[in-house]
């Protein structure tokens, strides 16, 4: 049974998405930038050997080249995705699966597309620290990339890898923000779980566990298409084939440290979230009487 003088839960203000999600880059970084070097390699460095190598080559804080460019990347992309997600949900019924699916695949699209410049940058900054000093692109920071990449390869290569960031980002908000939507609902209805830190934990584990699976074919494509120079692909399909070669698996190379990567960074943003909506949410307005 409801309590009727329980307070009305807060409602998430749309920025919350964004700021979780940076905090959560933060801590995770090392690991997306671990999967990134073994998405782009040809050759078989498992994740030990590869990071070991990093390190030793140029040091444990080479484990964080590109933060500014992930940051960048939350600010823009999944601030882009979860406020649109947000607003809908508080303004739109959405009580089905379904309706949560239709939101977050309209959300993860623009996102996507919003994102996918400083995405971009993102993935050649953390790529160069496995090439040769004199193959790298030695970006300062997000915006000196951005600004270089428009200034010698022009405008629309920022949109590089658009295609496949924006279908990425549909099933990345797809599996992370509605099925922990639905997940955490399922909880909360079967009244064995309140809305605690243990509910946001499993619902956000078994929403990174789906978005990993559901997005490690088109993580492999995007990151393959970004970290591409002018000209080494025809296109989409080339990259398809080049990856085929590797076999079926080649399209979830770097899986292990992705779920590795998603799963914390999944569970961190959403513990960030809740925390966010719990102590600064909107209070909803009470519903008028006819």
């Amino acid at each position: 049974m409801t309590d009727q003088n329980a307070p009305a839960p807060r409602l998430g203000r749309w920025y919350f998405g964004g700021v979780a999600s940076a905090g959560a880059a933060c801590c995770t970084h090392p690991l997306d930038l671990i999967k990134v070097n073994l998405q782009t390699q040809q050759g078989k460095l498992s994740v030990v050997p590869l990071t070991a190598k990093i390190i030793r080559d140029q040091g444990i804080t080479a484990l964080y080249s590109g933060l500014s460019a992930s940051i960048l990347r939350q600010l823009t992309y999944s601030m882009t995705r979860f406020g649109i997600y947000e607003v809908g949900k508080q303004n739109i019924e959405t009580n089905t699966l379904m309706g949560k699916i239709f939101l977050a695949s309209m959300s993860g699209a623009i996102g996507g597309l919003v994102g996918t410049p400083a995405d971009m940058v993102n993935v050649r900054m953390q790529n160069d620290v496995k090439l040769p000093a004199e193959s790298r692109r030695n970006y300062k920071n997000a915006f000196d990339g951005l600004i270089r990449v428009y200034k010698t390869e022009g405008f629309k290569q920022l949109f590089s890898g658009a295609t496949t960031a924006v279908s990425r980002g549909v099933l990345m908000t797809v599996g992370q923000i509605a099925f922990y939507d639905q997940i955490k609902s399922l909880l909360l209805d079967s009244k064995f779980f309140k809305d605690d830190l243990r509910t946001h934990f499993l619902a956000s584990l078994g929403a990174g566990a789906i978005a990993t699976t559901l997005t490690q074919p088109l993580d492999v494509l995007k990151t393959r298409t970004m970290n591409a120079k002018p000209g080494e692909f025809a296109g989409l399909w080339d990259i398809v084939k080049f990856t085929a070669r590797l076999g079926p698996m080649g399209f979830f190379k770097g899986y292990i440290p992705a779920f590795v990567r998603l799963g914390p960074h999944t569970i961190i943003t959403f513990v960030f979230l809740e925390q966010l909506r719990l102590n600064f949410g909107s209070i909803p307005e009470p519903k008028k009487i006819a």
